[in-house]
Formats: structure tokens, sequence, C-alpha cells
């Protein structure tokens, strides 16, 4: 691994960075375009997010990377791009993400195969710099959450009644477990609805099958972006085959509002979350008891937060969050799911 870390370093030396060029949530483009000779040389990306949290029921507080990524991504020739992504503190491990190479065979249309965020949700599929609370939301962090490796195909419409739909087939193995023989895939298929300015409508549909039990997953949101407003709203439901738990819902929603600042800050805005979610299990059966276990209590959450962005957002943000967490009697709270403030300091280059 240390070598792997040597090399990558080693191969970011000679490369030009340009930041904030991204088109989409990826870095990668959707669309094939007319190349000029500098395209071909690769763009350097990176996140940054350090933080500190503190719990007042235990009196307790931490300092945490919760991120350190870096990434290449460019073009080889004008229809073929790539993405390589290394996250060097993933709360403290290491772990490989994005590795895969795009293709585009004819205008709005391309073709991508290698390791890669499942098109699923809304929330989950965010980038971390692109986040707007200091923690994810349920849906982006235990439900919904999904980085496999397979292949996809997505096509996207401008003129007229803009969408973006993207499908694809996965391992359903994880990262780490590619090696793997398999009978039964994973499937998913995400369209985006853009016919009106700053409105972005969801709908998405995924089945996985961790170990015996097959898992359908349906999901539908919605943003709104009216000048300095954004609201946003999106509902995840998931059922377990042969009834093996129960079906899982889970719901977030926020309110976000910029003001513009003439100094030092860009902006500040003021931001206001509620997300819930039943009781979930991620399709693992329990050893000795062989059923599907609860992994996640059922819990609602209220988050306050205020964010200083320095330049353009996103770049630079100082994120000030409140959460505060409400369990039902038969709900046991793990030790970093309760209440807390949480002061993080993201930068993206």
């Amino acid at each position: 691994m240390k070598q792997a870390i040597i090399l990558f370093f080693v191969l970011l030396i000679p490369f030009r960075g340009t930041g904030q060029n991204e088109a989409n949530e990826d870095g990668v483009k959707l669309e094939k375009k007319k190349m000029e000779k500098t395209d071909y040389i690769p763009e350097i990306h990176g996140t940054i997010r350090a933080k500190y949290e503190y719990q007042p029921e235990i009196n307790a507080s931490r300092f945490e990377v919760r991120n350190a990524r870096f990434s290449l991504t460019g073009n080889v020739h004008p229809s073929v791009a790539y993405k390589a992504e290394i996250d060097l503190s993933d709360e403290g491990s290491i772990k490989m993400l994005d590795a895969y190479t795009r293709l585009f065979p004819i205008k709005s249309l391309n073709f991508t195969i290698g390791q890669m965020r499942v098109p699923f949700t809304i929330d989950a599929h965010r980038s971390p710099h692109q986040q707007y609370f200091a923690n994810r939301s349920f849906i982006a962090k235990q439900v919904g959450n999904v980085r496999d490796v397979g292949a996809t195909v997505c096509y996207q419409l401008k003129e007229v009644f803009p969408f973006i739909i993207e499908a694809g087939i996965f391992n359903g193995t994880g990262l780490t477990n590619q090696k793997e023989w398999r009978k039964e895939m994973n499937y998913s298929v995400k369209a985006q609805l853009l016919f009106i300015k700053g409105l972005n409508i969801e709908f998405s549909t995924q089945t996985i099958k961790p170990e015996s039990i097959r898992i359908h997953m349906y999901d539908g949101g919605l943003s709104y972006r009216y000048k300095r407003f954004l609201i946003e709203g999106e509902y995840l439901y998931k059922q377990y085959e042969q009834n093996a738990f129960k079906d899982v819902h889970a719901m977030n929603s926020f309110m976000s509002y910029e003001l513009p600042l003439p100094r030092i800050f860009k902006s500040m805005s003021f931001l206001a979350r509620y997300d819930f979610m039943t009781d979930h299990s991620d399709g693992y059966a329990d050893e000795e008891t062989g059923k599907l276990k609860i992994n996640d209590y059922k819990r609602q959450r209220v988050t306050g937060g205020l964010t200083f962005s320095i330049g353009k957002p996103f770049v630079a943000d100082i994120r000030l969050n409140y959460e505060k967490y409400f369990y039902s009697a038969s709900g046991i709270p793990k030790e970093s799911e309760q209440d807390k403030i949480v002061l993080e300091v993201m930068t993206r280059f």
C-alpha cells in the first residue's frame, strides 16, 4: 500500500490542476466534445475535509480528517475519458474509490466501465466537497450509499425536454472482492428531469443481493434553486424479499439561504435539515441466528448550520453544525450517532 501511495503522488507531479472545471459530480464530462491539444493533459482534483466534533451527552470531543481525496481526470482521445481517485484518509482508512474509463460512441451517449459510485439517489451521489452539511444524511450514509464495480450507459438530452437517464449493472461485492464470480448481479437505473430552470427531479431504483436475500430500493426527490434559496426533498423505500426484514423508509429534506458578504467571506449560508430512517439492515445475516439484523436503529435528526464560503461555494467552506437526534424507546444509539456540535473546514482544489 505504501508503494501505491508513493506512485500515486509521483504521477501527480507533472500534471496541471484546474480545480473547478467538473461538469458533474464525479469530475468527468458527460458529453463528447471537440478537443484541443491541451485537453489531453490530466487535471488534478482534491478535497481535504478536517473537522472537530463535540458530544455534550458524553462530554467528549475529537478531531478527524474525514477525507483527503486526490483524483486524476482527463481524455486520451475525443471519445475516451478517464478518472482515478483515491482517498488517503476516509475516517483514517486508505481507499481506492473511482477507477474507470468513459467512452462516447455517439453524441449525448456515454458508456462507463470500472469502479464508480452507483447511479442512485440525489444526496448519496454527491462528492464530499458538494455536501451542504458536515455529516451526510441517513440516505447518503446508511440506506442508499453504494460504490461498486461494473458498467453504465448514460444518455442525455439538452433540447426541448432536457433529461439524463443512466442504467448500470454491477458485481455487488463492493470494491475489495472483485475476483468473485457472480451468478446474480446488481442493477440500477436513475433518471433526472431538468426541463425547468433550477429544478432537478430525480427517480431511481436499485436492486442488490449482498448475500442470500435480494433487496429492492426506490428513490424519488427534487431540488429547486431560486436566486439565493435552495430547497431539496428526497424519499427512499427499501424492500427485502421473503419478508426477511421489515421495509425501510428514509427521508432527507433541507433548505439553504445564501447571503453575500463583502469582505473575507464571499457568502454565509443558513441551513436547516430534517432527516429520518426506520430500523435498517445492510442485508447481511447474523452469524448466530442466520437472520438479518438491525445495523441502524430508527431515528430522527434535526440539523441547523452556518456555512462561511471563502471564494466560490465548494472551494473553501467553514461549516458549523448542530445535530439533535431522536430515538425510539427501543433504539440503541451508536457512539457517533448522538447529539453533537461539528466544526468542519473543507478545501477543494
